[in-house]
């Protein structure tokens, strides 16, 4: 099996990293303090960076609220599945809630409608 994790946590790695990168971008900003209009271009690209990662927090917030809570057969912790197959937040086993996937490889592609 390749290396997974679950959909949220690769959402929320996801927006961490648009904050990051909204940091690295206002901060090259500050090598063009002689020209004050590519400064302000590089200081509000990194802001716009910083408000989708905000946004992104905001939408997988909602779809949080939306998903089945599980408790997963392998670390007994609760977590959320999205999808038909997912994995589990804690301890990366394999979920599913269809009965025609169980016991089959897991694949992320179960989650594609037009499979």
């Amino acid at each position: 099996m390749g290396k997974y994790s679950s959909k949220i946590n690769k959402i929320r790695t996801f927006a961490l990293s648009l904050i990051f990168i909204g940091f690295i971008v206002m901060y090259a900003g500050i090598f063009f303090r002689s020209s004050f209009l590519v400064m302000s271009i590089f200081m509000i690209l990194g802001l716009l960076f910083i408000i989708a990662s905000t946004v992104v927090y905001f939408w997988i917030g909602l779809l949080s609220t939306k998903t089945v809570q599980v408790v997963c057969p392998n670390c007994g912790k609760q977590t959320k599945m999205l999808g038909r197959v997912d994995i589990c937040m804690y301890c990366n086993e394999p979920l599913t809630l269809d009965a025609s996937l169980e016991g089959k490889e897991f694949d992320e592609q179960y989650n594609r409608k037009n499979r």
